[in-house]
C-alpha cells in the first residue's frame, strides 16, 4: 500500500547537512567582498596553452572592470625563474606578483596577504592557467576554507582541452561556480544605474573571445 507522507514531515527527513549545502550554493556576487585572482599567466606558457592570447585578453578585460569597481586583485607567478614573468598584455600596473612553487595560489605569502589585507573577502574569482593544475588546486583550497569560488571559464585554460574539460567538471563537483566573463561583470555591477556602468559597458559590448568552449560542450574536442 502506497503511503503518502505530508510535505511538512518530508522536509524533516532531509538531512540538515544537505539543506545547509544547498543554502551555501546560493551565492550573490558583491564587489565589496570579492577578490580577483590572476593565476600564472607567464611568458613561457604562451606557445603551449590552448587559446592563450584569448585567455589573457579576457582576463585583462575583467581586470579593468575590477579596477573600475575597486575589486582588489592578486597576481601569482609559478617559478618565474624558469617560466618567465607575467605577460605584458595583462595590465597589472604596479602590483607585484607573488612568486610560488606550490601549484595552488594559496601559498604562504598569498595566504598571509589575504589574512591581513583581504579580511572581508568571501568570494574568489579566478582567471588563468592551468585549469587542471594551479587553478584547480587553488579552487579546492579556497572552497575548503569556506569561500565562494567563481571560475571564469572563458579566461581559464590548459595545454590540452581534455585536461581543461575535466578540470572544469572537477571544480563544479567540488562546489565552484563556473561562469563567463560577461556574467561575472554583470553580477559585480548589479544595476544599469551603477555610476560606473557606462565605462564598464565598453568591455561587454563585444563578446568575449572564443576559447573553444562550445566545442567542449558538444563533445568535439581537439586535445
Amino acid at each position: 500500500m502506497l503511503r503518502i507522507i505530508p510535505i511538512e514531515k518530508l522536509v524533516l527527513l532531509i538531512p540538515m547537512q544537505f539543506i545547509l549545502s544547498m543554502a551555501h550554493r546560493i551565492a550573490r556576487l558583491s564587489s565589496k567582498s570579492s577578490l580577483l585572482l590572476l593565476c600564472d599567466m607567464q611568458e613561457k606558457f604562451r606557445p603551449t596553452i590552448k587559446y592563450f592570447p584569448q585567455i589573457v585578453e579576457t582576463s585583462n578585460k575583467l581586470l579593468k572592470v575590477c579596477k573600475l569597481l575597486d575589486v582588489p586583485y592578486i597576481v601569482t607567478e609559478q617559478y618565474p625563474k624558469g617560466l618567465g614573468r607575467t605577460v605584458s598584455e595583462l595590465e597589472i600596473g604596479t602590483v607585484k606578483p607573488y612568486e610560488k612553487t606550490l601549484f595552488s595560489m594559496c601559498a604562504p605569502n598569498v595566504t598571509n596577504h589575504l589574512k591581513s589585507q583581504a579580511k572581508d573577502m568571501k568570494t574568489a574569482i579566478i582567471c588563468g592557467i592551468e585549469a587542471h593544475a594551479c587553478v584547480l588546486q587553488t579552487a579546492i583550497d579556497l572552497l575548503e576554507q569556506k569561500h565562494n569560488v567563481y571560475i571564469v571559464v572563458d579566461a581559464v585554460s590548459s595545454r590540452t582541452m581534455v585536461d581543461r574539460m575535466y578540470a572544469f567538471d572537477h571544480m563544479r563537483q567540488a562546489g565552484a561556480f563556473l561562469t563567463t566573463f560577461e556574467s561575472i561583470v554583470l553580477q559585480l555591477t548589479q544595476d544599469a544605474s551603477h555610476p560606473k556602468f557606462r565605462e564598464i559597458q565598453q568591455y561587454i559590448k563585444t563578446p568575449a573571445a572564443d576559447t573553444g568552449l562550445l566545442q567542449m560542450n558538444t563533445g568535439v574536442i581537439a586535445s
